[in-house]
């Protein structure tokens, strides 16, 4: 039941990442539209000055929603894999059913790195992401999407 119960988090994890993956592209000029948004750094009332610049250049900005959808879709991917790995060596050994593991922890790694790395630490603390009603409520959910993920991350890291 545990390993059932690993493989079906990790295929969760993996449906998630492409879901949002393909959400972007269904929805390009609205993706583009937030990531300029946060990255302008306007409608920022509460810390008003910045240490660092804003990002105004289209270029960077196609750039990193890029980045951001590559990686839901890698991160999708490798967990997928891993799903497929792991069901495959469900009935093996403790050490090969581990080994099994490699790309579902890979895949639930990239989804925190996105949610945490990229939406938290990046979006939040440098471009104060926070200071606007729409960029809380991203702040919201990618904190609870990162925690899911590092969650799943744990659970499958587990042994056995």
């Amino acid at each position: 039941m545990n390993r059932i119960t690993k493989i079906a988090l990790v295929a969760s994890s993996s449906v998630f990442c492409l879901f949002y993956a393909v959400q972007n592209l269904f929805n390009l000029e609205a993706a583009y539209g937030f990531v300029q948004l946060m990255v302008g750094m306007e409608g920022h009332a509460a810390y008003p000055d910045h240490f660092g610049p804003a990002i105004h250049s289209p270029i960077l900005i196609w750039l990193m929603l890029v980045i951001i959808i590559v990686l839901e879709f890698a991160a999708g991917a490798l967990a997928g894999k891993g799903a497929i790995d792991m069901w495959q060596a469900r009935n093996e050994d403790s050490g090969h059913f581990d080994d099994a593991k490699t790309y579902a922890l890979a895949g639930t790694a990239i989804a925190v790195f996105i949610w945490f790395g990229i939406f938290s630490a990046i979006g939040g603390a440098y471009f104060q992401m926070w200071q606007t009603d729409a960029g809380n409520g991203v702040l919201d959910q990618s904190f609870r999407f990162s925690l899911q993920h590092g969650l799943v991350w744990l659970i499958v890291r587990a042994k056995g």
